[in-house]
């Protein structure tokens, strides 16, 4: 499943971040939590493998909120899949192991969350995220 939540032109000033989560329930929830953000869009939600590399390969995607169990595929091989393609990467995620941390880190993400604990961090990680992308160069 592919949805694009928002048919406007890009603008550079606004963080476009594509979550990947395979929970429509708790996507709505990341997605209204991600609203109240000035200057940040989530730009698509998909729950697969195969459509968040595509994401990330063809569009402008500056954040992936990016959850371990997936429908299809897994978000250890959306990293594994980026390539030279890297924007932020949070792991949002049930799977907590410290074995699943280090290997998400090795793989190239910026921020680790556990959902059941760390969700109300999530909008603060990304906000972060946002400012660190106004204050450097172009």
């Amino acid at each position: 499943m592919m949805l694009g939540l928002n048919g406007s032109v890009s603008s550079r000033s606004v963080l476009h971040v594509l979550l990947v989560e395979d929970s429509a329930m708790l996507a709505d929830r990341v997605c209204e939590e991600l609203r109240t953000l000035e200057d940040v869009e989530v730009i698509a939600v998909v729950d697969n493998q195969k459509d968040a590399t595509d994401w990330v390969r063809n569009g402008s995607v500056d954040v992936i909120v990016l959850d371990l169990q997936l429908r299809q595929g897994s978000g250890f091989g959306v990293l594994r899949g980026l390539g030279d393609c890297r924007p932020a990467i949070v792991i949002l995620t049930n799977h907590v192991l410290p074995e699943y941390r280090l290997c998400a880190k090795r793989l190239g993400a910026d921020h680790f969350l556990n959902k059941s604990n760390d969700y109300e961090r999530l909008a603060d990680v990304v906000g972060s995220l946002r400012d660190t992308r106004r204050h450097s160069p172009a």
